[in-house]
């Protein structure tokens, strides 16, 4: 009997501090029933980057309230910039075209003369010869266009710069030549026979065509172009306008869109022309935020100038950041050089595997702020065929390139080239060709006489001025500014995707005069 009593008084004594400990554990929140966790409660004072911020029991007080607006206003205004750099570029191309007259199909910008350092064009090189065209479908409908056989790889981009097709070798015709069709997204009309065809989601499209020179002369590109190259509307087919052909080389004009707030109205601009579907829901949801909004006026007040200044001033910095100093360790070709690729993530529509990463956003951005041009055939491996680039911004030490300084840079022999390889210098501030004394900024092994080493190397020389007896290798700088470098292999071999041959790095050989530029 003893023993059952004690078995019930521990047993009483047991229920006693289990239901103490769960009152102790239900204690309730000051100001609640229950106990909220407190996660997801917010104090009546958080320090932030953008200050301190006050509420009243969660709920934001006045001053707060204008803080944070003005925050998202001004991450809007940045992620508008960064995502919309893509069809800023294709407008200031289509701008700068309209400034030389070209409007129409039948309109060709040719660089029969090559691509000197007097036109602003992102990151042009020096040894094609570039042919640029601008379709409107809304007005013109179908656009035809005859490609001669033989001739160079040409790429159709919408307004957004997405691809539309290629032509030439990397296209359907396979170098053959033949008669392309591109139809506008809401063409529902009978699609003639005959054709290579392909829709484009926009109004605005850009086409540009490359012709190689010939022993180091442009006259058989040119040639070959005005003899040959056709464009015209479907329903002209049967009395195509004459083709014109403007020269840009030599003449100085802008294509490179703005990087104030005027790169807003540039935009306002591209999306009241283009028909709405043109962009995702996400993307013109980010630009209703900030009020561009198609059939709508952009009309920004006081207020809202203020912060689109200050988020085009962010989204700037960070696209020169994405450009010429990429954290993305991918990027770079190679683990003990400074070479990195322009095509971060190998993948012409920018994404993460095949796209259960998404897209890579900063690789976008980072790609339309220093190129133009988008086509598959710039990220597949084509031994032999096509053309691969390498990107440069600093010296051996991670020191940005500064023009006031002296460099070299060896260029090992047996370059894996089939057609041959240049190097081309650039200006960090306009992204176009740096203009020094020198109209073509750069050294192409088959168009200039370089010296060459004993052993088949090349050491190419950077600066103010000239090292004695090393002109013909010297490519000139400007003291005061920075530069960075491309340098491109056409017709890549085995050996530079296998990474078994590699560029040197810029060496620094001398200072001119001013500090280095650390980062």
């Amino acid at each position: 009997m003893l023993k059952i009593l004690e078995t019930k008084q521990v047993a009483v004594l047991a229920l006693c501090l289990l239901v103490a400990m769960l009152g102790t554990a239900a204690e309730p929140t000051p100001g609640f029933n229950q106990t909220i966790p407190k996660s997801i409660l917010t104090e009546d004072a958080v320090d932030t980057s953008i200050g301190e911020l006050r509420f009243f029991d969660g709920m934001p007080d006045d001053e707060t309230v204008r803080k944070l607006y003005d925050n998202l206003d001004t991450i809007r205004a940045t992620d508008v910039f960064l995502n919309m750099v893509p069809a800023a570029s294709l407008e200031g191309i289509r701008r700068g075209l309209e400034g030389l007259g070209v409007t129409k199909p039948n309109q060709v910008m040719m660089f029969d003369q090559l691509l000197d350092s007097n036109p602003l064009f992102l990151t042009g090189n020096t040894d094609t010869v570039y042919s640029v065209v601008i379709f409107d479908l809304s007005r013109d409908g179908p656009v035809v266009v005859e490609i001669p056989p033989g001739s160079g790889p040409s790429t159709v981009n919408d307004a957004y710069f997405r691809f539309v097709t290629d032509m030439g070798a990397p296209g359907p015709d396979r170098g053959k030549g033949g008669k392309y069709l591109i139809l506008p997204h809401d063409y529902e009309g009978d699609i003639p026979k005959g054709y290579f065809t392909a829709t484009s989601p926009s109004a605005i499209n850009l086409m540009v065509l490359r012709g190689f020179l010939v022993d180091g002369k442009t006259d058989a590109a040119v040639r070959s172009v005005k003899e040959a190259l056709k464009i015209y509307p479907l329903n002209k087919k049967d009395n195509p306008p004459e083709m014109k052909f403007i020269s840009g080389s030599k003449i100085p004009f802008n294509t490179v869109h703005a990087n104030d707030s005027s790169f807003f109205d540039e935009i306002n601009d591209v999306i009241q022309r283009e028909p709405v579907g043109f962009l995702d829901p996400e993307l013109r949801g980010q630009l209703a935020s900030i009020g561009i909004q198609k059939g709508k006026p952009f009309e920004p007040d006081a207020r809202m100038q203020r912060l689109l200044r200050d988020g085009i001033a962010i989204g700037n910095a960070t696209a020169r950041a994405l450009l010429l100093q990429p954290r993305d360790k991918t990027a770079y070709l190679y683990d003990d050089r400074r070479w990195y690729s322009a095509f971060i993530g190998g993948d012409y529509q920018w994404l993460i595997a095949g796209g259960d990463g998404g897209r890579n956003l900063d690789a976008r951005t980072a790609f339309f702020y220093g190129y133009t041009l988008n086509t598959p055939a710039m990220v597949m491996k084509m031994v032999g065929a096509g053309s691969q680039y390498a990107v440069a911004a600093s010296d051996q030490s991670g020191n940005y390139l500064d023009g006031s300084k002296f460099y070299r840079i060896r260029i090992p022999p047996n370059v894996p080239a089939k057609d041959f390889w240049s190097m081309v210098v650039y200006d960090p501030q306009t992204r176009s060709e740096l203009q020094t004394g020198q109209p073509f900024p750069s050294k192409n092994n088959k168009r200039d006489s370089l010296i060459v080493d004993k052993d088949g190397s090349i050491e190419l020389y950077f600066g103010p001025t000239a090292p004695d007896g090393k002109a013909a290798n010297w490519i000139q700088t400007v003291p005061g500014k920075g530069w960075w470098a491309i340098f491109r292999l056409y017709g890549p071999l085995d050996a530079w995707f296998d990474r078994e041959w590699r560029p040197g790095d810029f060496e620094l050989i001398g200072d001119g005069f001013g500090d280095s530029h650390d980062h």
